[in-house]
């Protein structure tokens, strides 16, 4: 991966003075980009933002993103004001995913920067995609949260349709957690690192089920073992079966320090609930969902979130529900085949 000192040219790039597009330079970059998610989290925009050392750790570890072809930097005055990133992925029994997003900081918006930060993408993805076999079929895609719904007219003038939609659901309060048992012969164990390996293997066969799920390779593993938010082995819930020391399930409990600091709030997530097929249907899910949330009530949380497909074949949003979530926001999917691009 090397820099390339050559600028971006877009032909429709909108006339604002100074402006001026480039690729990607390097880790000293990343600030910047870190400051584009920031100033549109301050904005209410985002929910998220995403920290210098989280940047460093995805780009180290992303195979199928080149990040000094596959990223394209707006200026503006000398300031990053926008960006976009590309990269790809193949779904287990689907389509090949080539995905974007497009992120202009809220002071620059309405002026054009975004659809010319599409256009590129798209132009990009496209070229990705001529050096890959023709079969799986190739998709665009675009994942919206509900926040950048100022680009809905947007991808929809592009062709772009919703192909799917995620629940953002949040347990205000962590008092009255319910009391769902663990189903017989199973007990929940601490993570210790000799598990590590064993627990993404059984995560990665659990999601397997669901709609979209995407290939993982080693460096996906690697990216997990060094993740500075969400690899937080302390507070995970793992069930292991006793009788044959497999494990059956498990929610990867973190808390973002950062964020609730930024929002002045005790959130923890109940995130990456799984259980594999043997052991489903056993209440096993809303079991470790409890075992979650006391956790979280134990080291000063007052509340929990976490998203899911509105449309899961396990009826996750259901089990959700039964242990207190509601729905307070929803994302959106949105796609287009890459060969009606144009």
């Amino acid at each position: 991966m090397i820099p390339s000192p050559q600028p971006i040219v877009i032909p429709d790039a909108p006339p604002i003075p100074t402006l001026h597009f480039r690729h990607y330079r390097g880790p000293d970059d990343l600030p910047a980009l870190a400051a584009v998610y920031a100033a549109l989290a301050d904005a209410g925009q985002l929910e998220y933002e995403v920290s210098v050392e989280w940047l460093a750790n995805y780009f180290d570890h992303e195979v199928n993103l080149d990040p000094y072809a596959d990223i394209a930097l707006a200026e503006i005055d000398g300031q990053v004001a926008g960006l976009s990133r590309c990269y790809w992925a193949e779904e287990v029994a689907g389509p090949r995913q080539y995905q974007f997003n497009l992120l202009v900081t809220p002071a620059w918006q309405g002026r054009g920067i975004s659809r010319a930060l599409l256009h590129w993408a798209e132009n990009r993805l496209r070229h990705t995609a001529a050096t890959h076999p023709p079969e799986p079929p190739k998709l665009l895609q675009f994942w919206l949260p509900h926040g950048l719904a100022r680009l809905r007219p947007l991808l929809e003038s592009a062709g772009y349709t919703p192909a799917r939609y995620s629940n953002n659901m949040v347990r205000p309060s962590l008092d009255d957690i319910p009391d769902f048992p663990l189903p017989p012969g199973l007990e929940v164990r601490p993570a210790r690192p000799e598990h590590y390996r064993r627990i993404w293997d059984a995560q990665i066969e659990a999601f397997q089920d669901h709609w979209g799920f995407l290939q993982h390779p080693e460096e996906d593993y690697q990216m997990w073992l060094n993740d500075p938010i969400y690899f937080q082995p302390a507070l995970w819930q793992v069930a292991w079966d006793v009788a044959t020391d497999e494990v059956a399930g498990m929610v990867l409990t973190f808390i973002d320090a950062a964020e609730n600091e930024r929002w002045g709030r005790r959130r923890g997530y109940t995130e990456g609930i799984s259980v594999r097929r043997p052991w489903r249907r056993r209440g096993l899910a809303r079991a470790l969902i409890a075992h979650s949330l006391r956790a979280q009530r134990d080291v000063g949380m007052t509340e929990s979130a976490l998203g899911v497909d509105s449309e899961s074949l396990t009826g996750a949003t259901r089990v959700y529900e039964d242990c207190g979530f509601l729905t307070v926001t929803v994302d959106m999917l949105y796609r287009k085949p890459l060969e009606s691009s144009s």
